[in-house]
C-alpha cells in the first residue's frame, strides 16, 4: 500500500469516527430528560426550557390590561411543570387577568392554595370551571373550607343523657366529615411537609400573626441548582419561621423568597430586623415581595437587599436562574420600580374588603399612615 493510500484510509477512518460520535451525541441528546420533556410538552411551548414565575393577581403593578385587586396568585413554570399558586380575591378579576396574560389553565400539573382566606381562594370558582379535574393541594384543618375529616370520638359521648340529646342518637359515625366550599374540587389536604413532585415540596406551618384565628398555611419550595425558590402566599406563620422550616426540611440554601410576606402588622423597626435577618442570618439571596408585604415593607426590603431586591408587581414574570431577573415585555421595563401610581392603587385595594379585620396589630400601623 502506497503512502497516498495510507493517508486516504486514515482520513476515511477519521470521518467514520466523527460520524459515529455525532450520531451518538444526537441520540443521547434527543433521549435526554430535558429533550423528552420538551417533546412531550405542549406543541406550542417548549415547557422544559421555562424557569419562570408570573404574577397573576396583586394590587400593584405596571399599566396593562390586567386588573389590580387585593389578593395574590402566581403561575410557576419550572422543569416542565406548570403550577398555579393561589387564585386571588375575585373570580371575575382572576379570569380576566388569566386571559389578559394569555395563560392556559387547562394543562396545569397541579394547583396549590396556600391558606383559606378569600383573597387567595376566590378564583377557585374560575379554575374549576375550566379545569375541574386538576389536583389542588391545600392545608388540612379541622372542619376547614376545603373539606376535612375527624374521628367520631371527637364528640366525647355521655351515655347518661337521653338518646334524643345525644349526637347521632348515641351512635356517631367512625369519621366526621365536613363539606367543602368547592365540592367539585379534587383537593388533596396537606397535614405535613411533603414532596408532591420531584424537587417540588410543600411546607406547612400554623399562622398566628395578625390573623382572625389560627390558620394553616402551605408554601411551595422548589429545589433548583441555585438553591430553594420559596413561593409564599401570605406569610401568616411569619416569613422567618417559613424560611427556617424550609431550610431544616430540605437542607439547601434559600435562593429566592417570593410572595406575600405579611409585614403590614409590623413596625418599621420590626420590618428592618426581619429584612436584615433574612439577608444575613438566613442567607436569602434574592427577595421579590408581593401582596401583604406592605409599602413600608417594600421600601425597607429594597434598602436592605439592594440589587438583590426583585420587583414583582402584577403581570411581572420573574426569570429564575443564578441571578433572578425580570422578563422584559412591551408594557414593562426590565428594571421597574414601585412608583406613585403603584402605591395609590395598592392603598385603594388595601382599603377595600374584610382585610382590615384580619390584620390585628396592623390596624394601628394603618391608622398612623
Amino acid at each position: 500500500m502506497g503512502e497516498h493510500d495510507v493517508f486516504l484510509q486514515g482520513r476515511s477512518m477519521m470521518n467514520i469516527r466523527a460520524l459515529f460520535t455525532s450520531s451518538c451525541l444526537f441520540v443521547a441528546a434527543i433521549y435526554s430528560p430535558s429533550a423528552q420533556a420538551v417533546m412531550e410538552g405542549s406543541p406550542n411551548t417548549p415547557v422544559a426550557s421555562k424557569a419562570e414565575i408570573t404574577v397573576l393577581y396583586d394590587a400593584f403593578g405596571k399599566l396593562s390590561e390586567m386588573k389590580k385587586d387585593w389578593g395574590f396568585s402566581a403561575l410557576i413554570e419550572y422543569r416542565g411543570k406548570r403550577i398555579l399558586f393561589d387564585t386571588g380575591n375575585n373570580t371575575d378579576i382572576f379570569a380576566h387577568n388569566v386571559k389578559a396574560k394569555g395563560i392556559d389553565l387547562t394543562n396545569l400539573d397541579f394547583a396549590v392554595v396556600s391558606h383559606r382566606h378569600g383573597d387567595h381562594t376566590s378564583g377557585l370558582n374560575h379554575l374549576l370551571r375550566v379545569n375541574p379535574n386538576v389536583t389542588i393541594f391545600a392545608p388540612q384543618e379541622n372542619f376547614g373550607v376545603f373539606g376535612s375529616a375527624l374521628p367520631g370520638a371527637f364528640l366525647k359521648s355521655n351515655k347518661a343523657l337521653p338518646v334524643d340529646t345525644r349526637y347521632f342518637g348515641g351512635d356517631p359515625p367512625e369519621t366526621l366529615r365536613s363539606g367543602s366550599a368547592w365540592p367539585e374540587g379534587k383537593f388533596t389536604l396537606v397535614a405535613e411537609n411533603i414532596e408532591v413532585a420531584p424537587g417540588f415540596h410543600l411546607i406547612i406551618l400554623p399562622g398566628l400573626w395578625g390573623v382572625d384565628l389560627e390558620v394553616k398555611e402551605v408554601s411551595l419550595a422548589i429545589d433548583t441548582p441555585d438553591g430553594i425558590v420559596l413561593v409564599v402566599g401570605c406569610g401568616h406563620p411569619r416569613i422567618e419561621a417559613i424560611v427556617k422550616a424550609t431550610k431544616a426540611a430540605l437542607d439547601r440554601p434559600i435562593h429566592l423568597v417570593m410572595g406575600g410576606l405579611h409585614l403590614l402588622p409590623a413596625s418599621n423597626k420590626e420590618i428592618r430586623q426581619i429584612a436584615t435577618d433574612l439577608r444575613d442570618s438566613w442567607d436569602v439571596r434574592f427577595i421579590a415581595p408581593d401582596h401583604c408585604t406592605g409599602e413600608q415593607g417594600f421600601a425597607i426590603l429594597k434598602e436592605v437587599f439592594g440589587n438583590r431586591y426583585v420587583y414583582a408587581g402584577l403581570g411581572t414574570t420573574l426569570q429564575l436562574g443564578r441571578t433572578v431577573t425580570i422578563k422584559a415585555e412591551t408594557e414593562q421595563p426590565e428594571k421597574p420600580e414601585i412608583n406613585a401610581a403603584d402605591l395609590r392603587s395598592y392603598r385603594r385595594s388595601l382599603a377595600k374588603g374584610p382585610l382590615r379585620a384580619l390584620l390585628g396589630r396592623g390596624e394601628d400601623l394603618l391608622a398612623r399612615r
